[in-house]
């Protein structure tokens, strides 16, 4: 039989393809933003889509393999106000441990920034483990860089894996093989971007390939940066040009933030939409849904495909290896 997945918290689709394309069935997808639920029903008409929040679903009628998700990460992140559990986003787990109690999966996958690790000297995470280790799994977690699994990105992930006793789960092998941008920008589709003013193209068109603010005139560094020049850290993302013959950094939300700037190797604009979404590896057919700010904060927030697809892969032969045991 193929094996089932749910997924909640499933933003535009990046871990629900993966999944997809290692081989299982999806059975349900959750997601709270419409836009989300517009690029998912979008791509994929036939799959059961729920525009709901999540604590207005029971998930005590639904039978799947796998539970899957990666709960709003703001909290967690370094690039928030790392406020955790005291933000209403951070207290969603808790919703997914219901979840998880509800449908009694074989394993969950619960996929979060590497923040959440040492987050609140790790009592964050600790409560996590202890939590659904209370639900009857043996859990482990382990972070990912998606640079090691074909993908052209600087992107560390935490990915929690809980499993049934009689189950074990392995994490999938890193590539030796590096990808650049060179190696995934061909054949773009979607030109679509906001354009800088004039005063910042006039900035970055200074900055060599692979560059940031360091390769600025120090009077234009001075101006540009503010009170971030005199900072000890947080400022290399500033006035960023990538470079063709190195992997992107992490893609955040938008590509044209201050601290965030993602400009393209060659010319002066951010990536655009189909160059964010080939850096998450999306096929050139997947559309995305709503304004240029939503896709942008969509693509931004997905788990890349490539990725996903190994944790997939990993986890049927997780279910395979009980199968075996049954005959």
């Amino acid at each position: 039989m193929t094996p089932t997945v749910t997924e909640i918290f499933a933003g535009c689709g990046g871990l629900a393809l993966g999944f997809e394309q290692a081989g299982f069935d999806t059975k349900l997808l959750v997601e709270y933003d419409k836009d989300c639920c517009d690029t998912l029903k979008i791509n994929r008409p036939k799959w059961n889509i729920i525009h709901d929040d999540i604590k207005n679903i029971s998930f005590k009628k639904i039978k799947t393999d796998v539970l899957t998700g990666g709960i709003p990460c703001q909290s967690f992140s370094v690039a928030g106000k790392r406020l955790g559990f005291n933000d209403t986003r951070g207290t969603l787990f808790f919703e997914y441990a219901r979840a998880i109690k509800e449908i009694n999966p074989k394993i969950f996958i619960l996929e979060n920034v590497a923040g959440l690790e040492n987050h609140d000297n790790r009592k964050t995470l600790t409560t996590i483990l202890n939590i659904t280790e209370d639900l009857g799994y043996n859990v482990q977690y382990k972070i990912l860089n998606a640079l090691n699994y074909n993908i052209a990105q600087k992107r560390k992930r935490i990915f929690i894996v809980g499993t049934k006793p009689n189950l074990t789960f392995k994490y999938p092998t890193p590539n030796k093989k590096i990808k650049t941008i060179r190696d995934v920008l061909k054949n773009t589709k979607n030109p679509e971007y906001t354009p800088y003013s004039e005063k910042r193209k006039h900035i970055l068109n200074m900055v060599p390939p692979g560059g940031s603010w360091v390769d600025l005139p120090d009077a234009i560094a001075k101006e540009f940066m503010g009170k971030s020049y005199n900072s000890t850290g947080g400022r290399r993302g500033m006035a960023r040009r990538l470079s063709w013959d190195e992997p992107c950094l992490t893609l955040t939300t938008s590509p044209s933030q201050k601290f965030t700037e993602r400009c393209h190797p060659d010319e002066t604009r951010p990536l655009t939409i189909g160059e964010y979404a080939k850096i998450q590896n999306f096929p050139n057919s997947w559309k995305f849904c709503g304004s240029l700010s939503s896709k942008y904060k969509q693509i931004g927030n997905a788990v890349p495909v490539n990725l996903a697809k190994k944790i997939g892969q990993q986890t049927i032969k997780s279910l395979q290896k009980e199968n075996d045991t049954k005959r």
